[in-house]
């Protein structure tokens, strides 16, 4: 049986919050049920579009008799609850904890309705797409046991159980939970707060489907997930391996200025990484192969933030680069060099998916990065600490690293393939195919190894690169002979991790290395 919320008033065309209540004790006389009912009256103050599921008056078989749960036809009531589940915006599950988990009828209906195709897909890779993101739950469960013990002694089963295996497997995010206990020797008054604890949670719904500090953390992890901060160390390497280049040839070290123009580097960064979010928003959208390397932050798709917020982010990330590069210039007495880097920079990151350039949409993204990365953050960290731009050691430095660059940045292309090509942007692997896109990193890959071999023992380089042949030589050949494997294989669709992870970690020894010596 399906009960309706009963309020007139509630129209299906308000854009007020849909909320689903699922109760999942087996009897409709208990407390849990009586837990429902007060949540359910602070949710309608709330003035939330109200729908509620009793499981105990359902009729439906809670076992899976087919190999896949998708070929066992549904119940009409299963039908009806899968229809409310795609409608809500948020769930809310309010069930007994027994065993540490919950009733086998909650359970069974899980098993039943989260369903492949509906809940969640597998990829051609094996890995899985959640499908029901954007929806948020709130769980309410009653316990035999004081809570803190089933937190900490037996690490919240049931928890863990639903946050996570169930709801955060299919995109559904558990953004509050109420446990309440122990049960069985409790008095009229402890159920009489539990009761108006429940109603609590469902009126503060009005403000939001979390917490004060709830929303706190979850925008702060927002934000943190935008700024894409897995890409800035390689950044902050190259530009201090420029720095104390110049510190070893000047015989000066001014803290004060590598501060400031690292920070002109990093509210750079952080407005790059954003407007990218911003016009990349079509192809992330329609991308079925992101990844923790590809794709995007996704927090614009995935509605962590919305666009105003990340314009409000953009504008900040924009004021605060212009603050460290008034402040340096004013340092370093607005030399010509240092604002003509400092400019170009400036064009090569914003430009990088801004119009009119949008240098990633017509097949120089990779160029840019491998620039930027590599010879843009050099010679900024040279010339911030009064290098002079003619000396040889930052052009010659970064030859390795520019080449070491390219093929992480190539490869990155390979799995948004699709999702490029049928918006229109033009990355390296649409232009080449992913199977010559893959023969590109390859060659580069070598070709950053022999320019180590040609480079090092220069005296212009002050022996930065002395050692770094081994370990790029045979790092490299591990990617080298990955990725000729790789490419020789079929051109399926599908995520590239671990192929990401050695490019990626190969570029390390292109940084790193030069900056223990210049150290």
């Amino acid at each position: 049986m399906i009960i309706l919320s009963t309020d007139p008033s509630i129209s299906t065309e308000s854009p007020a919050l849909k909320v689903l209540v699922i109760l999942g004790h087996p009897r409709m006389h208990s407390l849990n049920s009586a837990l429902a009912d007060s949540y359910c009256s602070g949710a309608e103050e709330a003035g939330v579009q109200l729908r509620r599921l009793n499981l105990g008056e359902m009729d439906f078989d809670p076992d899976v008799h087919e190999i896949s749960p998708a070929d066992q036809p549904l119940e009409p009531d299963l039908q009806h609850a899968k229809e409310l589940i795609e409608w809500a915006d948020h769930l809310t599950f309010i069930y007994p904890g027994w065993w540490g988990v919950g009733p086998a009828r909650l359970k069974g209906f899980l098993d039943r309705v989260l369903l492949p195709g509906f809940a969640f897909t597998e990829r051609s890779d094996g890995t899985f797409k959640a499908l029901l993101k954007g929806r948020t739950a709130h769980l309410i469960t009653t316990l035999d046991m004081p809570s803190w013990v089933y937190r900490i002694i037996f690490r919240a089963p049931g928890h863990n159980a639903m946050k996570r295996s169930s709801l955060g497997f299919c995109g559904i995010d558990t953004t509050r939970i109420l446990t309440l206990g122990p049960v069985k020797d409790s008095t009229p008054d402890q159920r009489k707060l539990w009761l108006q604890k429940a109603r609590s949670l469902g009126s503060s719904l009005q403000r939001g489907v979390r917490s004060r500090t709830g929303s706190v953390l979850h925008n702060t992890a927002s934000w943190l997930k935008a700024l894409r901060l897995q890409f800035y160390p390689m950044t902050w390497i190259a530009y201090t391996v420029g720095a104390l280049g110049a510190a070893a040839a000047t015989g000066v070290w001014d803290l004060w200025i590598y501060v400031l123009g690292f920070c002109f580097l990093f509210f750079l960064e952080a407005a790059t990484v954003f407007t990218n979010e911003w016009f990349d928003f079509e192809t992330d959208r329609i991308n079925e192969n992101y990844g923790p390397f590809t794709g995007g932050s996704r927090v614009l798709v995935d509605e962590n933030l919305s666009h105003r917020q990340l314009a409000v982010g953009i504008g900040t990330a924009l004021c605060l680069t212009a603050g460290s590069m008034f402040l340096l210039l004013t340092q370093s007495g607005f030399s010509v060099p240092i604002l003509t880097i400092m400019g170009v920079m400036t064009v090569l990151a914003l430009g990088y998916t801004i119009p009119p350039l949008k240098l990633s949409w017509r097949g120089f993204g990779e160029l840019d990065v491998g620039f930027t990365h590599s010879l843009g953050a050099v010679l900024c960290g040279y010339l911030f600490l009064d290098g002079h731009w003619m000396s040889p050691f930052p052009w010659l430095v970064s030859i390795p690293l520019f080449l070491s660059v390219l093929p992480s940045i190539i490869l990155a292309g390979i799995p948004d393939y699709s999702a490029d090509k049928k918006a229109g942007k033009k990355t390296l692997a649409v232009l080449l195919g992913r199977k010559r896109a893959k023969q590109a990193a390859l060659l580069f890959t070598l070709l950053a190894v022999v320019s180590v071999a040609i480079l090092q023992g220069r005296p212009a380089l002050m022996g930065t690169l002395n050692g770094l042949i081994i370990p790029a030589a045979l790092h490299g050949m591990f990617l080298m002979y990955t990725l000729y494997q790789d490419q020789k294989g079929e051109q399926s669709e599908g995520r590239i991790d671990s192929l990401m992870a050695l490019s990626l970690s190969f570029i390390l020894w292109f940084g790193i290395i030069p900056l223990i010596h210049i150290y």
